[in-house]
């Protein structure tokens, strides 16, 4: 890819817009404060990244979806994560947030859990959007960490430091678990959609051609991120979307079994699995018997 920006460390963001670094690890940067400000850019993050914009300036892509963000929203990107940015001429970004390296959090609580975080892998059509309230929560955060930053560094300053970040990620948790709640009408729109895409997906045949049918297949329909997808679909049902999935699989293999005279091997297959011991073992798993001991069972 041309002109690809290898983003994987805090001083090459702050070169970027042309602001200073006080630490090798960590940055809050306010954007308000850039002296360049490159129009058109694409970055592969090697580093953390969060940032509430306060006005929407210009478009962030990933692959070929647009962020959807405005004015008064977080958007958030993590390593490995490829986004390109194009900004209008003469339009100066405003956005304050924190960036970290991994390097940061290792060995601290934090580094343990931040795959527990799953809006860093969110994408297209789904930033998260604050109330006032949220938004002053989001601000003390990050007023509190660049406190840590500018303190003289003693034994407790990396620990304060990813402690203070670690509430941040905590309360935007909190904030995405308030939007899907806010937005239920349309999650149930998506749980629907859900539902007929895997009705159709075992009576179209796919599983004998495309296997069992996975998270990120559906995702991709209804044009979510599997992140966002799973914990949307976690809200609504209490269940995660893999064990949805493995719910409609167990009652269509109920199904078959009592009303067809197929094999088990056959059932299996019909259902998208490579092999007849796989089914078995998921099947007693759940039903706690075998599809041979479930068919024999008193109707």
């Amino acid at each position: 890819m041309d002109n690809l920006i290898q983003l994987d460390t805090i001083e090459k963001y702050n070169n970027l817009f042309g602001l200073e670094t006080f630490h090798p690890l960590v940055s809050v940067v306010d954007l308000n404060n850039a002296t360049k400000f490159p129009t058109h850019f694409t970055v592969n993050y090697g580093i953390y990244a969060l940032f509430l914009k306060q006005t929407k300036c210009g478009d962030i892509r990933y692959g070929r979806q647009i962020y959807d963000y405005s004015e008064g929203t977080i958007t958030s990107f993590a390593p490995g994560q490829v986004v390109e940015t194009d900004m209008p001429e003469g339009v100066k970004p405003s956005a304050l947030g924190v960036l970290f390296h991994p390097d940061l959090i290792k060995g601290t609580s934090l580094g343990q859990e931040i795959k527990s975080y799953s809006f860093f892998s969110y994408n297209s059509n789904e930033a998260l959007h604050l109330s006032e309230e949220e938004k002053e929560i989001f601000l003390d955060c990050l007023k509190k960490t660049q406190m840590e930053l500018i303190h003289p560094i003693d034994r407790l300053s990396k620990r304060l430091i990813a402690r203070n970040i670690q509430l941040l990620l905590d309360y935007c948790m909190r904030f995405y678990n308030r939007q899907f709640i806010t937005r239920a009408e349309a999650n149930k729109d998506i749980l629907t959609q859900f539902e007929t895409l895997l009705d159709s997906y075992f009576q179209s045949g796919k599983p004998q051609t495309e296997g069992l049918p996975t998270v990120k297949y559906f995702a991709d329909q209804v044009y979510l991120s599997p992140n966002y997808f799973g914990d949307l679909i976690k809200k609504e049902t209490g269940k995660t979307a893999q064990e949805y999935i493995q719910n409609k699989i167990i009652d269509a293999a109920k199904e078959q079994l009592i009303a067809t005279k197929k094999t088990v091997s056959e059932i299996a297959y019909e259902l998208g699995f490579q092999y007849s011991q796989h089914f078995n073992r998921l099947f007693k798993k759940n039903v706690g018997y075998t599809p041979t001991e479930y068919r024999k069972l008193p109707v």
